[in-house]
């Protein structure tokens, strides 16, 4: 079992979600939030994602959710790079 870890990047995309979706309805943007780390979190016993757009990632669709959580894998545990909206364009060159 690796350890999961959640880049500056990807803790920053967790906050805008539940910011933005908080707005109409609070109580949807904690479940939706919720599933997002729950599903990042399970990465730690199954990171199993399709290999990512962006060179050197895996990615995993939150399951019931629009959202995309790019992953890579190290020695020592699972990165958590970004969470992405799935209708969301996003280049390589717009990460870090």
């Amino acid at each position: 079992m690796s350890q999961v870890v959640w880049s500056a990047d990807a803790h920053r995309d967790y906050l805008d979600i539940l910011a933005y979706i908080a707005d109409d309805n609070p109580d949807a943007a904690e479940r939706v939030v919720d599933a997002i780390e729950d599903a990042g979190n399970r990465l730690s016993e199954f990171a199993t994602g399709r290999p990512g757009r962006v060179t050197g990632t895996y990615e995993k669709v939150v399951t019931g959710l629009p959202y995309i959580i790019a992953y890579a894998l190290t020695d020592e545990a699972v990165v958590v790079v970004r969470v992405i909206h799935a209708a969301r364009d996003w280049q390589e060159e717009e990460w870090p």
